[in-house]
């Protein structure tokens, strides 16, 4: 299987340097409005794409529907691709606590912290490379407090076969409306799904309007999820990061993964899902701001404002001489 072709992409982006353009993006992206409709398709967003982290408020909905008892910036980081600050470890590790496990029970892979500062301190203390580190370690906290709330088994909670993982997949279908259409391993080590742009866009727009009065447990848990990643922005990645400037700045639900997807929702419901088809993510967080200013759903004064907090200066002997920019037809 595979996700689209280049024929069948649009170009989303360019960078340009000293006035030539130097590289083009292509991609595939759509807009739902807040009733869940098309706004505006681009490419082909109707085929397979690897949600990658962008599947997390999933997969934290998961987790909080089935026992883990988390909430505000806790809630976030098992939502979050983290990089690993002091902060971030912390509310791991408190997770952890809480299930009466220690780091040891984490699946994922050792790793550095993805913050300079942060991983400078480590060096500095004689530490190494360690899973608590590791941007996804949150999430992985969220489905071990979950296995011990149910009893489930420990060992072996990224099996496919797991009760964890089944009830990831029974959200993702549920929240989606689309069936997982092909299954791999993701980064972390966790099953990863794909499924359409437009089935993504469909349930992070259901994940953004669901209710914490709703009769429904797991729709109690997503509106957890929604609201602690609209207000923990600095849990959500970390400082630098285009979904913790985005979140800050506007206070969208924002989720970046890797090879070039993200998903973008606003507080009416407007959900952009988009896929850089080469995997670059430094014009994600650009192109999905464009797409809700588009559609009306974001003023033109706030996206431009949002975009000044990203790093999307291109520089030449220490100075910017260019910059990543949307190619979206404005109006």
């Amino acid at each position: 299987m595979e996700t689209f072709s280049a024929a069948d992409a649009v170009e989303l982006a360019v960078v340009e340097r000293s006035g030539f353009v130097e590289s083009r993006h292509v991609g595939s992206l759509i807009v739902l409005d807040p009733q869940g409709e098309p706004l505006l398709s681009m490419g082909d967003p109707n085929a397979l794409v690897f949600g990658r982290s962008a599947l997390k408020p999933f997969q934290a909905t998961a987790a909080i529907a089935s026992g883990a008892n988390v909430t505000n910036e806790y809630a976030a980081i098992v939502s979050a691709s983290h990089t690993g600050t002091e902060e971030h470890v912390r509310l791991v590790r408190q997770i952890l606590h809480g299930a009466g496990l220690t780091p040891d029970a984490l699946a994922c892979p050792a790793d550095w912290p993805g913050d300079v500062k942060a991983q400078d301190r480590v060096v500095l203390e004689g530490g190494s490379k360690s899973p608590i580190y590791m941007n996804c370690s949150g999430k992985h906290a969220g489905m071990l407090l979950a296995c011990v709330a149910n009893g489930w088994p420990i060992q072996g909670y990224l099996d496919p076969a797991h009760p964890m993982q089944l009830k990831v997949v029974e959200v993702i279908e549920r929240f989606t409306g689309e069936k997982v259409g092909h299954s791999g391993v993701d980064g972390c080590g966790a099953p990863v799904h794909a499924i359409s742009l437009t089935a993504l866009a469909r349930g992070i727009r259901a994940i953004s309007q669901a209710s914490p009065d709703s009769p429904f447990g797991l729709y109690r848990a997503a509106a957890t999820v929604n609201s602690a990643m609209r207000r923990f922005g600095w849990v959500i990645e970390g400082p630098g990061g285009a979904d913790t400037a985005i979140i800050n700045r506007l206070g969208l639900l924002s989720k970046q993964g890797a090879e070039g997807v993200m998903v973008l929702a606003a507080a009416d419901g407007t959900t952009v899902a988009l896929k850089v088809l080469d995997g670059n993510l430094r014009v994600a967080a650009v192109v999905a701001l464009h797409a809700l200013a588009r559609v009306g759903s974001l003023p033109l004064a706030e996206m431009n404002a949002a975009i000044g907090d990203l790093d999307l200066d291109v520089y030449g002997g220490g100075r910017p001489v260019g910059a990543v920019r949307s190619t979206i037809p404005m109006f």
